[in-house]
């Protein structure tokens, strides 16, 4: 039995090869252009001459001339560059997802030599290598991965098919895949992730959006707070540098009173003057006791406006007892600071006399 199934096997495979040597056979005898001696080689084209059944050489496009009989053009090669369809195939990813993949190859013979002699069938070689290493390198992603990396899997194929198919004179220029259809239940799974991480993202600006809302709003209440203190600060500045002018022209205005009060002291009936003005301040001040608060205090003669005027005149006479030589001559030239310190000196005499 064991024999027998044997036997079959290695019939159906007799069978099958001696089918594909037949198709190659016709496929290399089918159009190829008899010995005419002279013949005339298309362009972008090469012919395989062979001479009493072995290699001779391979003709040039343009002019060439054979032996009838004795040559024989054996292969004719395109050098164009071949587009082939890869079929349809199921391959396995890293996470066990079965996918349904095709794709489009572009290669070209670089060596007609080796593409006639190296293979029976180049394009069919190709084909098979192209299907054998798309399953193999997907079979090293994972499904996420297959379709992000797209380019890298046709770039490792296309490296994969040159180191196999270089000793049959073909190069692989690109290898593109056309389409990737996934089973529905992993379909529907793949939908609802994107959904989810389109909830997630919108959750995630919406976050962001919230965050760079309270950012700004901060930042405007800061500066708010900068500019307001900035603007008080800038009027606490000014009230000051206004309150220090005004200060200053008060005391210039003093200042040029006193210095016009004592140039009139220097001049005739000055001392008479001085005394009638202290007479009627002393008088003045008497008059507003007991206006501002219940607590009076009364000279032991409030009745003697003479004794009253005697005594404030008493007051200005201590003031301008001992006068200095020459000190008529120097009132005028007297700083602001000497007459602010005279004028306190009067205000604490007439003070003592009211309390008296």
């Amino acid at each position: 039995m064991l024999a027998r199934s044997v036997r079959a096997s290695g019939a159906l495979l007799l069978r099958g090869s001696v089918q594909a040597s037949g198709r190659a056979a016709r496929r290399a005898s089918s159009g190829l252009p008899r010995n005419t001696v002279v013949l005339f080689v298309p362009q972008q084209e090469a012919w395989v001459v062979e001479r009493m059944g072995r290699f001779h050489r391979i003709l040039e496009p343009g002019l060439n001339i054979l032996i009838p009989v004795l040559d024989r053009i054996r292969y004719v090669q395109s050098l164009k560059e071949i587009v082939i369809n890869v079929p349809e195939q199921s391959a396995v990813t890293l996470d066990n997802v079965t996918l349904q993949i095709d794709g489009v190859l572009y290669l070209r013979i670089m060596d007609p030599y080796k593409a006639s002699y190296g293979v029976e069938d180049p394009e069919y070689a190709v084909t098979q290598l192209a299907q054998t290493t798309m399953r193999s390198e997907l079979g090293k992603l994972s499904l996420d991965k297959v379709f992000r990396e797209r380019e890298s899997l046709n770039a490792n194929i296309v490296d994969a098919i040159n180191q196999a198919a270089d000793c049959w004179g073909i190069r692989c220029l690109r290898y593109e895949i056309k389409d990737i259809h996934v089973p529905p239940r992993v379909k529907e799974s793949m939908q609802m992730q994107v959904e989810a991480e389109r909830r997630k993202r919108a959750t995630v600006l919406e976050s962001e959006g919230t965050r760079e809302s309270a950012i700004n709003v901060a930042e405007g209440k800061k500066q708010a707070q900068i500019l307001a203190s900035e603007a008080e600060k800038a009027e606490q500045i000014n009230q000051a540098a206004g309150e220090a002018s005004a200060v200053l022209a008060k005391a210039k205005a003093k200042a040029e009173a006193i210095r016009v009060l004592a140039a009139a002291l220097t001049q005739h009936n000055g001392d008479a003057a001085a005394s009638l003005t202290v007479a009627e301040q002393y008088v003045s001040a008497f008059s507003k006791l007991a206006k501002d608060s219940n607590t009076i205090l009364l000279p032991s003669n409030p009745g003697d406006v003479t004794s009253m005027v005697a005594q404030a005149m008493g007051v200005y006479g201590a003031l301008t007892k001992a006068p200095v030589p020459g000190a008529q001559d120097s009132v005028s030239s007297r700083s602001s600071r000497d007459v602010q310190s005279t004028d306190a000196r009067l205000d604490e005499e007439l003070d003592r006399v009211k309390l008296s």
